[in-house]
């Protein structure tokens, strides 16, 4: 199945805002029902590719056949930029200014290398493409003529070490479809995005990844112990041993990437036994720099839950923690601010990390609020895109960024955002609702992620633009990183040169230019065209 066109996920699944929570868009935030219907995905208009007979054919020979080189309208639509908001809206409006001129479906790592060969000889640019997840901008080259490097095909558990624990994943693996072949032989890969249903293995690795159950199996670029990538200059593979002191880490070079250096073509990961048990519970804090204290204390001292994450009060007061629950009220005694706590492994570790850490959540002030908010956190995890397009669809404006920085920055960090995003769009005449949580903790820092709802304003991407921009500025200026997760693409790419530095960013210019001389690869994208 592909993802929806125009928004997120299976159409299916997608559900109409209850009323009780347009009205109150309405009433505290302005929010007006669209003036316009809706485009049909039959009302986009393309201009033909400019891809002439040739490449085509060289394309085909490339990939094994003209049926996995693709030119229709609706291939062209869907590969068409990622899901961030902005992306969304674009979209919805027929801007179709990113499309690609083909998309091409290799079989393997010697049909990949073969379409970067044809692309270098006839001009094309190439965007790697796996789920089509990206909300940073990740899938819109500065490049007018390229095709999107779909890699559904290459879709395989290639091999699974059970002495080592280790396996070897093709790219464009969904995660559900990788969890299911690993679940087979009795194991996890312990990485659950909320992009999870769509994302794949190739996009987790390119973008650096990182799931919501992390404090207890860690980020996925912790979870890599091999890549391979092909380039327009060849091949590069890594990963001989679980660690090595035989120069740079050549594998940390290529993870984060974005499709900038090559396309990854296989993945070797450590992987888990799968779980006996898995329990989601709730806490309650009397406010976010309390509970933000005892993540701390979890983190740094143990016992680490494999599970956790805290919402500061507006995100709690919404019901956002639990995405399932908006519109079902708040029960008495949700003031203050949740946090999930889970807890997977075998039936008696889990019991003693939870007993544990429930000593340490009291002794800082949380009070247990049950199973129930757990559960709903986890039945409803992966469901808050499909809230975004529903906002988006009654004329709300809904986003996401988030950021991470060590822990005695966190507080003027967390602030530092609240604040550029609520000024800036209150000044623009669409004063926004700003929620925040905590979503992955380390013995050393954590990671903010914001969501914002407002009006949209008369250019919904435009009226985005200054906010998302002072966000950054926020971001940099309160000594955050421009991205924990969601990767840096074209939206963050300013940012991220400023974060690097000016030498750190011509040692990847030269990267870029030894791996791919013709700059070919997602121009625009993590770096900036020459």
């Amino acid at each position: 199945m592909d993802m929806l066109w125009n928004g997120w996920g299976d159409p299916a699944k997608a559900a109409p805002l209850p009323d009780s929570v347009t009205g109150l868009l309405r009433d505290l935030l302005g929010v007006k029902p669209r003036s316009t219907p809706a485009l049909g995905l039959e009302d986009i208009r393309l201009p033909a590719p400019t891809v002439g007979p040739a490449a085509l054919k060289a394309l085909a020979a490339a990939v094994g056949g003209e049926e996995h080189v693709r030119t229709d309208t609706e291939s062209r639509i869907r590969h068409t930029r990622g899901k961030s908001t902005p992306d969304l809206l674009r979209i919805r409006e027929g801007d179709v200014a990113d499309v690609p001129q083909a998309v091409v479906l290799p079989a393997g790592h010697g049909q990949v290398l073969a379409v970067l060969r044809a692309c270098a000889a006839h001009g094309l640019a190439v965007v790697p493409f796996g789920g089509g997840t990206s909300v940073v901008g990740g899938l819109a080259p500065q490049r007018s003529a390229f095709v999107a490097l779909d890699l559904r095909r290459m879709n395989g558990l290639l091999d699974l070490d059970p002495v080592s624990r280790t396996a070897v994943l093709q790219p464009g693996l969904r995660a559900p479809e990788a969890e299911a072949l690993l679940a087979g032989h009795g194991f996890t890969l312990g990485h659950f995005p909320q992009s999870f249903e769509w994302a794949t293995i190739g996009g987790f690795a390119a973008a650096r990844s990182s799931g919501q159950a992390s404090a207890g199996y860690g980020r996925f670029d912790e979870m890599v112990l091999g890549l391979t990538l092909a380039t327009p200059e060849g091949t590069i593979e890594t990963g001989r041993a679980p660690r090595s002191a035989a120069g740079p880490d050549l594998r940390q070079l290529i993870l984060g990437s974005e499709g900038a250096f090559g396309v990854i073509t296989s993945v070797t990961v450590r992987i888990r036994p799968l779980p006996e048990t898995r329990l989601y519970e709730g806490w309650r804090f009397g406010s976010f720099e309390e509970g933000a204290t005892a993540l701390r204390r979890l983190a740094q001292d143990g016992p680490r839950p494999t599970v956790l994450r805290l919402s500061d009060e507006t995100e709690t007061l919404v019901g956002l923690a639990q995405p399932d629950a908006i519109g079902a009220g708040s029960a008495p005694g949700d003031a203050g601010c949740l946090a999930i706590t889970g807890y997977e492994g075998t039936a008696e570790d889990t019991a003693h990390r939870r007993e544990r850490a429930a000593a340490v959540l009291t002794d800082c002030g949380g009070t247990p609020a049950g199973a129930e908010p757990g559960e709903r956190w986890a039945h409803g995890r992966y469901s808050a895109p499909y809230l975004r397009d529903a906002l988006l669809d009654v004329g709300a404006f809904a986003e996401t960024l988030e950021t991470a920085a060590f822990w005695s920055r966190v507080p003027d960090l967390y602030t530092a955002v609240r604040t550029a995003l609520t000024d800036t769009l209150t000044q623009a005449g669409t004063p926004p609702l700003v929620m925040c949580h905590i979503s992955h903790v380390y013995e050393n820092g954590a990671s903010l992620y914001f969501t914002v709802v407002s009006a949209q304003g008369e250019d919904p991407v435009a009226h985005w633009t200054p906010a998302k921009h002072a966000a950054n500025e926020a971001v940099l200026a309160a000594g955050g990183t421009i991205s924990h997760h969601h990767g840096v693409g074209t939206d963050h790419r300013d940012w991220y040169v400023r974060e690097a530095g000016p030498l750190g960013v011509s040692a990847l210019r030269a990267v870029k230019r030894r791996l791919d001389p013709e700059g070919l690869l997602n121009p625009g994208v993590l770096l900036p065209t020459d």
